[in-house]
């Protein structure tokens, strides 16, 4: 089983979006059972809500599959748990480090490394355009599976 956890601020925009694209990208290609695939938050500003509605609304149009959720923080734990930790920016990363301590085992990266890019995904809770950090978490969403499959773990 590879876990996999997506990471944003708050955990109601980017990283659910890329939890469920990364759940249907897994269904399709016909590996979704050797998958665990959760999300996260690094702050605790939006701990109980559910997806942001911007959010829902990219999905249903992309015909992504989606669960009522509730946002949840970033735990020490956590690192010990997933095989993965994916953050969607590089407030993520520093946030996430002082969560977990440090990234000894090099699970922590930015999403759109996968891609070939060493750069964060915007958060649409700011910019208010879901359709380009759509296109971005579908971006790095395809390459990290590329990734495994190229690493042999698929």
């Amino acid at each position: 089983m590879i876990k996999v956890c997506f990471i944003c601020h708050g955990n109601i925009c980017r990283s659910p979006m890329a939890e469920f694209v990364f759940k249907d990208i897994v269904l399709k290609k016909g590996v979704a059972d050797l998958f665990e695939i959760a999300s996260c938050a690094t702050s605790r500003e939006e701990i109980g809500c559910d997806i942001h509605y911007g959010t829902k609304d990219k999905l249903k149009k992309e015909g992504i599959a989606f669960t009522r959720r509730r946002a949840v923080q970033l735990t020490r734990e956590d690192y010990e748990y997933y095989d993965y930790l994916l953050a969607m920016d590089t407030n993520n990363l520093r946030n996430i480090n002082r969560i977990i301590g440090s990234d000894s085992l090099n699970k922590v990266h930015l999403l759109l490394e996968f891609a070939d890019l060493n750069r964060s995904i915007a958060d649409p809770w700011y910019t208010g355009d879901f359709d380009e950090t759509y296109k971005d978490v579908c971006l790095g969403c395809e390459a990290f599976f590329e990734y495994l499959k190229l690493k042999g773990e698929i």
